[in-house]
Order: C-alpha cells, then structure tokens, then sequence
C-alpha cells in the first residue's frame, strides 16, 4: 500500500463528511482489509478441516507438519488450541469474515462514525493481544509452530497496524503533526519490523533445527 494510496479517501477534509461527521476510507485500505480478511479466513478453514481429520483418524498427519518443529497436528492438539472451550478457528471464521464484509463496505463508499473506527480498532487489538498469546505459547509453550496459524497472525498483525494508521490519517486519533506525518510516510516500517522480531525470536530459539 502506497502513501499516495493512504491519502487518497474520503477523511474529514471532505466538505459532505465533515458536514455528516461520517469517515470513508481509500480503496488500498479497503482491499488490504480483504486481502487480510481471505488469507485468514482460508488459514482458519484449512486449520479446522485439519482438526476434523485427525479426529477421525489420530494417524492423520495435516500437511503443513513438515518436521519436529513445523508441526500443525501438535498445535491443534495442545490445550492452547481450543482455550475459549472451542477451536480457535472459529474465532477465525467470525473476525476475518467480518473483515472482509468491512472492506467491501468500504470500498463500495461506505463511511463511518468515529465511534465505529474505534471499535473496529479495539476490534483488531483484541486479536493482536489473542495473537501474543497464540505467539508465546507456540514459542515457548508447546514448543511447535504452524504454519497456518502463522498466516493468520500475520494478517491480523497487518490488519491491527492499518486500521491504526487509517484512524491516525483521519482524525480519529489526534496525534501530532510531526507523528502523523511519519506514520504515513513510513507506514511500512512497522509491520516489516514486526514480521522480522517475529521472525528472529523464532530463529534463536530453534536456528537451524528449523531446516532440518
């Protein structure tokens, strides 16, 4: 996504949505939300028919377990994996389908209350902080990663990060000039950094065993 992309929608400049009060959003934004929204979605179908395998078959082997540490079935059968008393993924179905239904909304010039972009900010940081938690026990908990799980962190980390910014651009969140004006200009910083501290703690905690 584009700076220009960023600054290119309808924010509070716009004379009817100052008048309404309403906030749109660019169609990068949007179709990022979607974009997000997919991946997600398809990691958590992909993760649930996994889980309905092994259930019927505790032999089965998910294709994503491609060694001792890249090991879907072990995650899916951890306590971590259902700790709301039912498998994650159907958090998954409800939060990216949302997403996705969000996205087209505004892309097709949907416009918002302030109240609404915050809550589908507080929205998006209740799954950053179920993400944390998804993260540390993966790392240090089971000891395991899965692959698919690791697509669906990454589009909420990038959703979470977006909306941020969509809400800094717009007004929503007052800040100042001087941040504002880097966040925009640098808006990929951020999730690039997260992705790489990510990728580093998982590194130093298996290195090469990651390759074997």
């Amino acid at each position: 996504m584009t700076t220009a992309e960023l600054n290119r929608s309808g924010t509070g400049g716009g004379t009817d949505e100052e008048k309404s009060g309403l906030i749109g959003a660019g169609r990068g934004f949007a179709w990022l939300l979607i974009i997000c929204g997919v991946f997600g979605l398809a990691a958590s179908a992909v993760i649930t028919h996994d889980k309905l395998e092994i259930l019927k078959n505790p032999d089965y082997t998910p294709a994503c377990s491609l060694n001792p540490i890249f090991s879907c079935k072990s995650v899916m059968e951890s306590s971590q994996a259902h700790i709301f008393g039912f498998d994650n993924p159907w958090i998954g179905f409800v939060a990216f389908s949302m997403m996705i239904v969000i996205g087209f909304s505004l892309l097709a010039g949907g416009s918002f209350r302030r109240w609404w972009w915050v809550g589908l900010w507080l929205g998006c940081l209740g799954g950053i902080a179920f993400v944390f938690f998804l993260q540390y026990s993966s790392l240090y908990v089971i000891s395991r990663l899965c692959l698919w799980c690791m697509i669906a962190w990454a589009a909420t980390i990038l959703s979470f990060w977006y909306v941020t910014v969509q809400n800094i651009r717009t007004g929503v969140f007052r800040v100042p000039e001087r941040l504002r004006s880097n966040v925009l200009e640098f808006h990929w910083v951020v999730p690039v950094l997260w992705y790489g501290v990510i990728a580093m703690l998982i590194y130093l905690k298996w290195g090469n065993d990651l390759f074997a």
